[in-house]
């Protein structure tokens, strides 16, 4: 049940997974037959500087050109989707609700009283909420999540998707995404992830989201403004390059001699203290753990040559790439060599190309 159908709904439909973020847009749809998934199609274009600032869509004309064109390299007929929606704007919490309540009562009792958690005016929001299940304090009251969104942010996804010729059917949590994306790392994780403390680290190019989960089950999110972005702009201050040649160069991995010592060994040490930094915090919030038994690592900067064996040597933490399709099947037209070479960066479209089967996990 939703209070706006499109936040956090989903399930039984043909969905694509679209994954805005500030540098590109993401794309990923999947299938199913019975638990084995499959990747239909894939696809990640690059966006303008600036077109996505803060996590908020300023050019929805570019960016809804992006998606086209991510649409036409995927060659999926696929036309609903499901996007994220993140940054200062995005609220969640947990509250407690009787448990006597019917569906209906819940609802406009949440209605009621959500002002009490929201610093917004109701009338400028997309409210949402799920029952999580019996509070662990009282049997006799639910824990719910509740889920509170600038309207404007769901807008401007919408807008951009639908210049691109889609309807945007679910409007997911980044966090929420790239925790239900942490069901295909499994295999990675020591012992399944049953009874340890993993810290799933997706650093994007302008922001790193730290998740940590505890026997599969999340215990602490964060998210932090560093990312690949600072990468580039070291090479452009090192070679006096332009923000584009320096992107450039970045992908194609032809730079400079001497970028390994001069640029690249600094930003690595610089990733490294910024993991630790999370993980500290982590600690100091949830003072019942005081260690960490794996970083699995992803977002564009998962992409850097040997970067787990740096961040493993550093941090005197295992630290692995994350993989999610490797215990997938491919279709032909998704590539599945250059699939490989992306991964770590899809994630959150993971996440978000699951919202098709959720209901039916239920």
């Amino acid at each position: 049940m939703a209070i706006l159908q499109s936040l956090l709904g989903g399930g039984s439909q043909k969905l694509i997974g679209l994954d805005i973020s500030s540098s590109s847009v993401k794309l990923l749809e999947l299938s199913r037959k019975g638990n084995r998934y499959h990747v239909e199609g894939y696809a990640i274009e690059a966006l303008p500087p600036n077109a996505v600032t803060d996590k908020q869509i300023t050019d929805p004309k570019l960016v809804g050109e992006a998606i086209a064109r991510a649409v036409n390299r995927a060659g999926t007929r696929t036309r609903q989707a499901a996007v994220a929606v993140a940054g200062a704007s995005v609220i969640t919490k947990i509250i407690e609700m009787p448990a006597s309540l019917s569906d209906d009562d819940m609802e406009e009792q949440i209605k009621a009283e959500a002002d009490q958690f929201i610093p917004y005016p109701i009338d400028e929001v997309s409210l949402d909420f799920q029952v999580l299940g019996v509070s662990p304090k009282n049997a006799e009251m639910l824990d719910v999540m509740l889920a509170a969104c600038r309207k404007e942010q769901v807008e401007q996804r919408c807008a951009a998707a639908d210049l691109a010729g889609l309807t945007v059917k679910v409007v997911d949590i980044e966090a929420q995404a790239l925790e239900n994306a942490c069901q295909f790392l499994q295999h990675q994780m020591p012992d399944g992830g049953h009874g340890k403390t993993i810290a799933i680290v997706d650093m994007g190019a302008t922001t790193t989201s730290v998740l940590v989960l505890h026997d599969l089950q999340s215990v602490y999110t964060r998210d932090q403004a560093f990312g690949g972005r600072q990468l580039t702009e070291d090479i452009m201050r090192t070679y006096q390059m332009s923000f584009e040649d320096a992107t450039k160069a970045k992908r194609s991995g032809v730079l400079p001699q001497g970028y390994e010592t001069e640029v690249l060994e600094h930003f690595v040490s610089d990733m490294a203290q910024q993991i630790d930094r999370s993980l500290q915090f982590f600690f100091s919030a949830a003072t019942r753990y005081n260690s960490i038994d794996q970083i699995i690592l992803a977002g564009g900067c998962a992409h850097i040559p040997g970067v787990e064996a740096r961040i493993q040597e550093r941090l005197q933490i295992p630290t692995v790439i994350a993989h999610p399709f490797s215990t997938m099947s491919v279709a032909s037209k998704a590539k599945p060599s250059t699939l490989a070479q992306d991964e770590s960066s899809l994630l959150i479209a993971c996440g978000l190309a699951w919202r098709a089967f959720d209901q039916d996990d239920a």
